[in-house]
């Protein structure tokens, strides 16, 4: 991020870095919110991968989601084992507001087990990975924005339908959006048009029409302030059309 200079992380009392570095990792993201696999690729790691130690992390993260993604397996594999080499020289000094940045890294380390276990076939260890992730998200405390950005429920719950799995898919949009008890309320994503999409898809698909007619009302709603074209609650999914 442009507004935080390397002069300003190198600053030693108070440590900056500790509080400013993880910030520059939230592009990568984006990137992947949006399925930007490519421009995911193209970004070169920082010079100073001490400093910018949870971008490189996140980094190597991202490159192994998109390799994932686009079915590169031992690409992703090889970005695995360099996230998890990154992940090992963060310090638990590093935050992201009320999250330590090691915390969150381990959401980001079930996620691409997860992702990578699906391309692989390993449909059964990779939802087990997802859920360890969730898991992980769920506990992670609270702040605006949220520690972990983009809801592993939307990636979970789109490879559930893939394969599906619809009435497990079903669980994790209806707790994504708040329409059961499972989640706090701090945890709920009130009308999200990722997740409202999912959640649509799995009410038709088990012929709750009166149900799915009601939810597509608010989907309506909310892809009608959405500048990108929504086909799916994770750009993950494969059988979607929607990879890039």
């Amino acid at each position: 991020m442009s507004t935080i200079r390397e002069e300003l992380l190198r600053v030693e009392q108070p440590p900056m870095a500790d509080w400013l570095e993880g910030f520059v990792s939230m592009k990568v993201h984006v990137q992947i919110r949006f399925g930007k696999w490519q421009d995911i690729l193209a970004t070169p790691l920082p010079n100073d991968q001490a400093l910018y130690c949870v971008t490189t992390a996140m980094l190597h993260y991202a490159r192994g989601v998109a390799h994932a993604a686009t079915g590169y397996i031992a690409a992703a594999e090889a970005e695995q084992r360099l996230f998890l080499e990154a992940w090992t020289r963060v310090p638990d000094t590093r935050y992201l507001f009320n999250n330590k940045c090691t915390d969150i890294l381990a959401v980001a380390a079930g996620m691409l087990r997860g992702e990578i276990e699906y391309r692989k076939g390993n449909y059964d260890d990779a939802f087990a990975h997802l859920r360890q992730a969730l898991s992980l998200d769920d506990n992670l405390p609270y702040d605006e924005p949220w520690g972990w950005m983009q809801p592993v429920r939307h990636a979970l719950g789109a490879l559930l339908l893939e394969q599906g799995r619809v009435e497990e898919a079903l669980q994790a949009y209806r707790a994504d959006l708040g329409l059961d008890n499972t989640l706090s309320r701090a945890s709920w994503h009130l009308d999200n048009v990722w997740s409202l999409h999912g959640y649509v898809e799995c009410l038709k698909r088990l012929g709750l029409d009166a149900e799915a007619a009601a939810a597509q009302t608010r989907l309506d709603l909310a892809m009608a302030r959405a500048d990108v074209e929504i086909r799916a609650s994770c750009f993950c999914r494969v059988g979607a059309g929607c990879c890039q």
